[in-house]
């Protein structure tokens, strides 16, 4: 599959995401797709429990605020709006009541949504609540270098060496991924457009809470190759930029943070937030055998959201604005 309107010479490979990500043809914006959900799994899609834990931070920031008439609730690369839904599901029916729930994405409004989930296309001005993107920040595109030059890439996937870098992206390889071209052939994935698009959400922010959750990377350990990649139906696969595959990579969020911004792993956040793989206790088998069931499959969401290896060890950048920081 080509997205419509892309040549066939080779370009930087943010041009090359915008086109094959967000294009007319786009993996995230076709008509009649399955949705993000039809090719990974995200925390989202894993476990009610996770929205359940964003609804309980909602409750933290509703209280912060003084629990306002309007409560706004922004979820940023909303999907099909999978975690809106849990989360207005999660939360006590008076603070629901409250809530102007955002579903902030690129593609179409999906159907049977919500009617309570306003569909927008950037977040709204503003905000007063939670702003939350969830593997968001990954699929905001991104230049790549390569001794001192820029990687450019057809849309067959076939890369070549383009031109020095532009200032700002130099300065930036300088500042935070001190390991570029450190040895030769080494790649760094410029993460300034990302800054920039988190800074701009953050914005919105009049005062509240805005998270971001994603497969992270810290400036001590910036992987000497990158993590440019793709996936397609469950499948990691070749970061082919023509619209057939999710093309993504891991996330500066040291980089992204602002002032007063915390870092920390999705197990601690989860576990802040009430999430535990604690199995039932046995004696619950006896006296309850399907609380103890729904209880051991609990444990078992819950241990594949905070577990080493995988979803537990997200990052999540979390930016108080207005507020304290938050306890977790």
């Amino acid at each position: 599959m080509s997205t419509e309107g892309e040549g066939t010479e080779p370009v930087r490979w943010r041009t090359a995401m915008e086109a094959a990500l967000y294009g007319p043809q786009g993996f995230y914006v076709r008509p009649g797709g399955p949705g993000p959900a039809g090719h990974f799994r995200t925390s989202v899609h894993a476990s009610p429990l996770f929205a359940g834990a964003v609804a309980r931070l909602l409750l933290w920031v509703d209280a912060e605020l003084g629990r306002p008439a309007e409560l706004d609730l922004v979820d940023v690369g909303a999907g099909r709006g999978e975690l809106l839904t849990g989360v207005l599901a999660a939360l006590p029916v008076e603070v629901a009541a409250r809530v102007r729930a955002y579903g902030v994405e690129r593609a179409a409004e999906p159907q049977g949504l919500d009617p309570r989930i306003r569909w927008v296309a950037r977040p709204p001005g503003r905000t007063r609540g939670l702003l939350f993107a969830n593997e968001w920040l990954d699929n905001v595109p991104l230049d790549v270098a390569r001794d001192g030059r820029y990687v450019l890439v057809a849309p067959d996937g076939t890369e070549s060496t383009g031109g020095p870098l532009e200032e700002a992206d130099r300065l930036w390889l300088e500042r935070w991924w001190p390991r570029a071209g450190a040895e030769p052939g080494e790649r760094a994935e410029i993460g300034r457009a990302r800054d920039e698009a988190w800074a701009a959400a953050v914005a919105g922010v009049e005062r509240g809470l805005a998270v971001a959750v994603d497969y992270a990377h810290t400036r001590e350990a910036r992987p000497p190759y990158g993590t440019l990649t793709g996936f397609r139906a469950g499948r990691e696969v070749p970061p082919v930029p023509d619209g057939s595959c999710d093309v993504t990579a891991h996330v500066a969020l040291d980089a992204c943070a602002g002032a007063g911004a915390g870092l920390l792993t999705q197990r601690e956040a989860l576990g802040a937030l009430g999430v535990s793989g604690a199995r039932p206790p046995l004696a619950l088998a006896s006296s309850d055998p399907a609380a103890y069931v729904r209880g051991l499959a609990g444990a078992g969401e819950a241990a594949e959201l905070t577990g080493a290896g995988g979803l537990g060890d997200f990052g999540w950048l979390v930016q108080p604005v207005g507020l304290a920081a938050w306890p977790g």
